[in-house]
């Protein structure tokens, strides 16, 4: 079946987004029965408004860029779509040739992909879905593009501050991670003392329910130890309840603006304890660092991006690529085709293996899991402190 291709993207951008495009792109453009490869300009709303950019008409040398350019390069968004959208959608295919959709994102965009996929069923035109999410929230695969880049990051950020907490030891500094209500990447913040000058010593993932009392028994016992220490938090933190423990600033359906929890967490101990305390909040830095993607995840970002052009080609459509781990070492995966409705606004939360029995922090088997997903060693960093020689 010959025709042209589509490509939306979905949902909060990577460090990697672009590189599934690239991958994508690069792929269809082997295939003679792929004709014209879109882009739709702004995601789901920019296909309905017919905002579409061919990319066979764009130069080489610019591809290449989206290897290591951060966000989307084509846009995306967190359209609100209602079932007459989704049924728009068809006679605009059909308007511009369209019989290839990829639509590449997280759990929202795998429940958009499933709708368009069985309005799609009757007219030809096949539709997969692409993984992108720094959460690491999507069900089924072993990991997502856009994880390994997010966790990179947040190690080597959390190694800085360790060792400027270090040097000049008369504070707690808590540092918010993102993260609605997976703590995949909090949890790699421990990877930190890979670079030498140690981790975080405590950390919240909302996998937990937060207890305050215990929260302020752990930080005052930092405290009466070391006089100082670095706190990660997720920014899903919540009660036994279920309550977020900062009230969210802005809520619209699965759209969530957090309260500052850094803050807050830095208040109480200064409140509570008495002690200095002062946040740190990365927040968009963490998903769209270039400058510490990991060379893995851009690769499997590639990966994801070729194999569903293909795998759309040759009819197949409904299902989503993803990866599973093997045994053993080194690091290696293989690619797998998951049914749609599998992933589809099913979140994935750190399993209870990779979480500490007193909840505030990970264990080897998550450090082990995370490490290859960084993509390489982390910078090696120095610290002199606790070597002097103390004489009476």
């Amino acid at each position: 079946m010959s025709g042209n291709m589509v490509i939306i993207h979905g949902g909060g951008p990577t460090a990697v987004i672009n590189a599934s495009l690239y991958g994508a792109v690069e792929e269809a453009k082997k295939h003679p029965e792929v004709g014209r490869i879109y882009a739709a300009i702004g995601g789901t709303g920019g296909l309905l408004h017919k905002k579409l950019l061919d990319l066979r008409e764009i130069p080489q040398e610019e591809l290449d860029l989206l290897l290591t350019s951060p966000a989307s390069a084509i846009g995306t968004s967190r359209d609100h779509l209602e079932p007459e959208d989704y049924a728009a959608m068809v006679p605009v295919f059909e308007e511009f040739g369209i019989r290839y959709v990829l639509l590449n994102g997280g759990n929202g965009t795998m429940d958009t992909c499933s709708r368009i996929y069985e309005q799609c069923c009757a007219h030809g035109i096949s539709v997969m879905g692409i993984p992108k999410t720094m959460d690491n929230d999507i069900a089924v695969t072993d990991h997502s593009p856009g994880f390994g880049s997010a966790a990179r990051y947040m190690a080597v950020s959390t190694a800085e501050v360790c060792a400027d907490v270090r040097g000049l030891p008369i504070h707690i500094v808590v540092i918010e991670a993102l993260g609605r209500n997976a703590g995949w990447v909090t949890a790699s913040s421990a990877l930190a003392a890979d670079c030498g000058v140690g981790g975080p010593d405590l950390i919240y993932l909302p996998e937990r329910a937060f207890d305050e009392a215990a929260f302020l028994r752990d930080v005052q016992e930092l405290i009466d130890r070391k006089g100082c220490g670095v706190v990660v938090a997720s920014e899903g933190l919540h009660d036994a309840d279920g309550k977020p423990i900062v009230e969210p600033v802005f809520q619209v359906g699965r759209a969530v603006y957090f309260g500052d929890v850094s803050s807050h967490l830095a208040n109480l101990i200064t409140k509570k304890l008495g002690y200095k305390a002062r946040s740190e909040k990365p927040g968009l830095l963490g998903r769209a660092s270039i400058a510490l993607q990991s060379a893995c995840d851009r690769e499997e970002a590639v990966l994801a991006g070729k194999l569903a052009a293909e795998a759309v080609v040759r009819g197949e459509s409904g299902k989503m690529v993803g990866f599973r781990r093997l045994e053993g070492e080194p690091y290696r995966i293989e690619p797998m085709m998951i049914e749609i409705e599998q992933v589809m606004l099913h979140e994935k939360g750190m399993p209870d293996s990779f979480i500490n029995e007193a909840g505030n922090g990970v264990t080897q088997a998550f450090l082990d899991w995370c490490r290859p997903l960084l993509g390489g060693p982390l910078p090696r960093l120095i610290s002199f402190t606790g070597r002097e020689e103390v004489r009476s």
